[in-house]
């Protein structure tokens, strides 16, 4: 079986998994392909797991650049792009230098990002992230619509085996800049192949330095090429100069196009070879190698040593917890945002996640949705206007594959507060309306509100929501169940770390 095929084979393994966990909304897919997200390389760094590091590195020692064409589903996407155009237009690829510069500025801007805290920079340049937000915004809702066509059919034979789901956009900002980066790496993607890899992704940069130094290697056999050309014009990563027998591995993908259109058995994936052949030691080529692996080893050093230090840069915050008085308010304004309990605070939230959706896939309280603040861009924050967090699920801290949001117990999360709630008084329709209502004590799953006379003095008076701020944990079901229109009357305030009651 030839290198190309067992590439194709398990890269159409690592998509169709990583995609069908981005879709699924029924909470099945963790069960089957919850450890392809934990294989990503930021995900791996920013959650310290040492072991998925030290495997992605070996790995990249051992064979090359595989992660970026095999376990990347940004990189699987380009790839069935360039075969798409590859159809029509054979052998339209050609040996272009790297632009090292390029390289190294995003690198250096991403490790800065993710040390500061500059989620919209992290979000923007993480490639399963980039992925995940493809998905969630455009895959996702027409997964939805085929399972509800299948509900529809299934209830008309009087068959409950599908359930109808609301599709709706969670965020528009971020669907913009969805749709804007789909149609960037498209392009890319269909005029020069691997462009975004070898050019602006900070995962391939780290991964090309590394595979300067790995085993097994594309190798060209001076002897037997006959510089037909046809290798240069299928490499999609635009690394093989057949001219000069030259491949810039810090480029390749190890795809194996080139080696399935050799028709003189010269390119091989083979050991590293110690030395050349006479035609591969002409001083061109030679001069060229050396200023590669000059740029490629301090390629490595500093991106190594900046994602290092990016990973350990878990600076600690203290602050109050955000209390607020009561106070009257026309809106539920959050100054600071609800992050899901196991996030810890907004803080470890903010340094952590990548914005990547999948815990926004599969909150099935419609809770989870994508920020669309600039620091915070694509994280998640938690808004009641759909649902409420269930003291009953835990699912988005199952399938986080950052450490962002850390995976809690049913027992334990209804200790956790992610804030206290707020009644204002103005909206309450006990007062506005003079109604009895009490949906918000009656909802409470700990028991945090009371209803209590509206005059003190006046034990006959309308009763009113009394939260008990020692036992609220900010689940939001007060906020949700709040009949007040179009504001409720009773609202979340965040804290920026949470606490345990």
């Amino acid at each position: 079986m030839s290198l190309r095929k067992i590439r194709i084979a398990l890269a159409t393994l690592f998509m169709l998994g990583l995609t069908y966990f981005s879709l699924d909304f029924s909470g099945t897919a963790y069960h089957y392909v919850s450890w392809m997200p934990k294989l990503q390389l930021v995900p791996a760094v920013l959650a310290v797991n040492v072991v998925v590091i030290a495997v992605l590195v070996l790995l990249t020692l051992l064979f090359g650049r595989i992660y970026c064409s095999v376990i990347c589903p940004l990189g699987v996407l380009q790839d069935v792009v360039d075969w798409l155009h590859c159809r029509r237009h054979k052998n339209r690829h050609s040996f272009s230098r790297p632009l090292t510069w390029l390289r190294m500025l995003m690198l250096v801007l991403f490790v800065v990002a993710v040390i500061v805290g500059i989620g919209v920079i992290v979000a923007l340049l993480d490639p399963y992230a980039y992925y995940g937000r493809i998905a969630q915004n455009f895959l996702q809702p027409l997964w939805m619509l085929g399972n509800n066509v299948l509900a529809e059919v299934a209830e008309s034979a009087d068959s409950y085996a599908f359930y109808h789901v609301d599709i709706w956009v969670r965020s528009v900002p971020v669907m913009i800049v969805a749709a804007v980066s789909l149609i960037f790496v498209v392009v890319l993607a269909w005029r020069g192949g691997r462009t975004y890899c070898n050019t602006i992704c900070p995962v391939g940069t780290v991964l090309g330095a590394l595979s300067h130094f790995s085993l097994f290697r594309i190798e060209i056999d001076g002897d037997k090429c006959r510089h037909c050309g046809k290798c240069t014009k299928n490499c999609k990563a635009s690394c093989l100069d057949h001219a000069s027998l030259h491949v810039d591995h810090s480029r390749c993908v190890t795809c194996g196009n080139c080696i399935s259109q050799c028709h003189f058995d010269a390119l091989h994936y083979t050991w590293r070879r110690k030395k050349k052949t006479a035609v591969a030691q002409a001083a061109t080529a030679k001069g060229r190698e050396q200023q590669t692996v000059d740029r490629s080893r301090r390629s490595f050093l500093i991106g190594t040593s900046l994602l290092a230090v990016g990973a350990m840069a878990q600076k600690k915050k203290k602050v109050d917890g955000g209390l607020a008085v009561i106070e009257d308010k026309a809106i539920p304004y959050r100054s600071t945002p609800i992050t899901p309990p196991g996030s810890l605070s907004a803080e470890n939230m903010r340094r952590r996640c990548t914005g990547c959706q999948l815990c926004v896939s599969e909150c099935p309280n419609h809770v989870l949705r994508p920020s669309d603040s600039l620091l915070t861009f694509s994280q998640p924050v938690m808004e009641y206007e759909r649902g409420y967090c269930r003291p009953e699920c835990n699912r988005c801290g199952k399938v986080c594959p950052t450490g962002a949001i850390r995976p809690v117990s049913h027992a334990d999360k209804t200790a956790i507060q992610l804030g206290h709630a707020v009644w204002v008084k103005k909206n309450c329709v006990v007062l506005t309306d003079e109604v009895e209502c009490g949906n918000c004590a009656r909802h409470c799953p700990v028991h945090a509100i009371e209803m209590v006379p509206s005059d003190p003095n006046d034990d006959t008076s309308p009763t009113v929501p009394a939260v008990d701020e020692s036992k609220c944990i900010g689940c939001g079901s007060c906020e949700f169940h709040c009949p007040s229109r179009p504001f409720p009357a009773i609202y979340v305030v965040g804290h920026e770390v949470h606490k345990e009651v």
